[in-house]
């Protein structure tokens, strides 16, 4: 990429410029209140698939929503086009939905005294995006890996993708911040096997900056290995056993936390944990931690959508439920105040959501927690939603390993496991391998008494 270029793509300044000039236009055109946000995306992508570029793609754009208040009345509007022609209509259209907008008593931006004005550096952005010929040479490594594992018969494809993304956020109580930062991911899928006899698997890694990346030689021979390891798998019949889920998908279950104790769903009441903030839902020493402004993080910010910093939160610590994700509206339906959870693109409200999260170590190794399971499953994959959050049933697809004697000894698929999230939450024990690969991260967790069903 030409410096030319880089400069064009990582200078956000014309997106200020125009943030700042729908707010203005939006007050002059009547509306009480506003905030804009400007996005910019670049995205590359690159996939092969036996030895051969199967799609290359190149995407690139800027995107600016409006948001008014003509009292409690709120409308949203949006555009790709940056003319001026185009930003005036954009403050009409705004302006006039407001207007005929029901009323929302709990809408409105963020309290002024909330906003942050020091944004911190995250370490958010890598300046050298790298070519197609890299990236094609990246995935290419990633299939061959793969494809010399022993037992693997076929690639199922390899990719490797880069990009930038940021925001602009500019509100009429006197906010203006940006950001901007890097994407890299490299993967591999490969499949063992012949015939009916075939099984996939994949791994992949993704990072702010490429130099945090795994090497494409250890994604592609640990999809390959993932995938060999699979065949031939068995069923068993139903039972209560102790799970144990592998990091991969450990965080599935603090995502299920998570969800439940969004502030949007709880004010709704359409959350199982409505009635559980300040209750122990874990075993003591059980932490599990939001931080938004870890550096480097893959779901790093130094503000949220509405401009507020939001600072690293245990949402679980020693086992008790300490706090809703909460954004301003949600904060205020609850009577609280608003924790910096705020998440938004150009076409929508802001609304809680989740940053980096994870669930912190326990002490014992992963072989450590399985030592004492006689008759045990060790999942590695789930499949489908049957989650219930407004009740925390639980339900869903999984393969992986049965254990024996403390001893992963052969694969099954085909399975499914089920239980209610409340018991799922107290008989949690988690090892001490937490490595931040993911936006959700947990170290493999042990389960006791499931429902496990096969045959």
């Amino acid at each position: 990429m030409r410096p030319a270029q880089k400069t064009s793509l990582f200078d956000q300044s014309t997106l200020g410029e125009l943030a700042d000039r729908l707010v203005t236009q939006a007050k002059r055109a009547g509306a009480d209140a506003a905030d804009a946000v400007a996005v910019r995306s670049v995205s590359l992508s690159v996939e092969v698939r036996d030895g051969a570029v199967e799609e290359s793609e190149r995407a690139e754009g800027d995107d600016l929503g409006l948001r008014v208040f003509i009292g409690r009345r709120q409308a949203i509007a949006s555009t790709n086009d940056m003319s001026s022609s185009a930003i005036s209509a954009l403050v009409e259209r705004a302006v006039a939905m407001a207007k005929v907008a029901p009323e929302d008593r709990f809408a409105g931006l963020a309290d002024a005294n909330l906003l942050t004005h020091d944004i911190p550096d995250l370490d958010l952005l890598d300046p050298d995006l790298p070519s197609v010929a890299a990236l094609e040479a990246q995935a290419r490594a990633a299939e061959e890996a793969g494809l010399a594992v022993k037992g693997v018969s076929k690639s199922g494809g390899a990719s490797a993708s880069a990009g930038i993304g940021g925001m602009v956020l500019a509100t009429s109580t006197g906010f203006h911040g940006s950001y901007l930062g890097s994407s890299h991911g490299l993967s591999m899928t490969a499949i063992a096997g012949e015939g009916t006899g075939m099984e996939r698997d994949y791994d992949y890694s993704s990072a702010p900056h490429a130099a945090d990346l795994d090497s494409p030689d250890k994604i592609g021979r640990t999809a390959g290995e993932r995938a060999a390891a699979r065949l031939n798998p068995r069923k068993v019949t139903t039972r209560k056993v102790p799970v144990v889920f592998d990091p991969r998908i450990a965080g599935s279950i603090v995502s299920h936390l998570a969800n439940a104790a969004n502030g949007a769903a709880v004010a709704r009441k359409t959350s199982f944990l409505k009635d559980k903030l300040g209750q122990k839902l874990f075993a003591g020493g059980i932490c599990i931690v939001d931080d938004p402004l870890r550096r480097r993080g893959l779901r790093s910010r130094p503000f949220d959508g509405e401009g507020v910093r939001g600072e690293k939160i245990n949402l679980v610590d020693d086992g008790v439920l300490q706090t809703w994700l909460l954004d301003s509206a949600s904060a205020r339906e609850l009577g609280l105040v608003t924790n910096g959870r705020a998440a938004r693109g150009v076409s929508s409200a802001p609304s809680p959501g989740t940053t980096n999260l994870h669930l912190e170590p326990g002490t014992p190794t992963p072989d450590e927690l399985i030592a004492d399971i006689k008759d045990g499953f060790y999942v590695t994959d789930l499949i489908g939603s049957g989650v219930n959050g407004v009740t925390g049933d639980y339900s869903r697809g999984a393969s992986g390993f049965w254990i024996e004697n403390g001893k992963r000894v052969y694969p099954v698929s085909e399975m499914t496991i089920a239980g209610h999230l409340f018991d799922i939450f107290r008989s949690l024990t988690p090892a001490n391998d937490l490595t931040f690969r993911f936006g959700v991260n947990a170290p493999t967790l042990r389960f006791e008494g499931l429902t496990v069903a096969g045959q």
